[in-house]
């Protein structure tokens, strides 16, 4: 006699997440996730304090592209050499550290463009609204694809970004007037 109940499928905010949602969460989001976390938050303070120092949008720009892209390649390089990926089945390394490098250069850069705009106060207005806008990305696919609960994540990431930013706006208006 045949079960009259039926099992719904899986969800990606389902408690019984198939193995090949749990692979593609670990080899592709997590690396991609740790790109966008380590590119977004550690290319502000350097950009913002040059900002801050120079005043001149270009300077803060290049400085935003070196930081985005030597970040890249050490977080590239780091995912990949981590681990083999055989014990933690988190995939082959070099594709995780490519993922985690063009993650990590994304986003350092998404926030670096504005720079591109010859006026500081336009540049500064857009980069903060962009800054924003990273951030609750990165919260909301920290709470979609690692299940962690939505206030907890937006304060944890929010908090650790807007930390990192006020540093960095902080070092550029005191080096600009000790």
């Amino acid at each position: 006699m045949e079960s009259s109940t039926t099992t719904p499928p899986s969800t990606p905010a389902s408690p019984d997440r198939t193995g090949r949602d749990q692979t593609f969460i670990l080899q592709k989001i997590q690396p991609a996730l740790l790109g966008l976390m380590d590119g977004s938050v550690s290319t502000l303070a350097p950009i913002f304090a040059t900002a801050g120092l120079t005043g001149k949008p270009l300077d803060a720009f290049f400085v935003g592209l070196a930081a985005s892209v030597g970040a890249g390649i050490s977080m590239g390089l780091a995912e990949a050499l981590s681990d083999d990926g055989v014990v933690s089945r988190r995939g082959t390394p070099l594709l995780r550290g490519i993922i985690t490098s063009l993650a990590t250069i994304l986003g350092g850069m998404l926030h670096t463009l504005p720079f591109l705009l010859p006026s500081l106060h336009t540049a500064l207005m857009l980069a903060y609204v962009v800054v924003l806008v990273e951030l609750i990305v990165i919260a909301y696919i920290k709470y979609h694809y690692m299940r962690s609960p939505l206030p907890q994540t937006v304060m944890q990431v929010v908090i650790g970004g807007g930390v990192v930013f006020g540093v960095g706006v902080w070092l550029g208006h005191f080096g600009a007037h000790p």
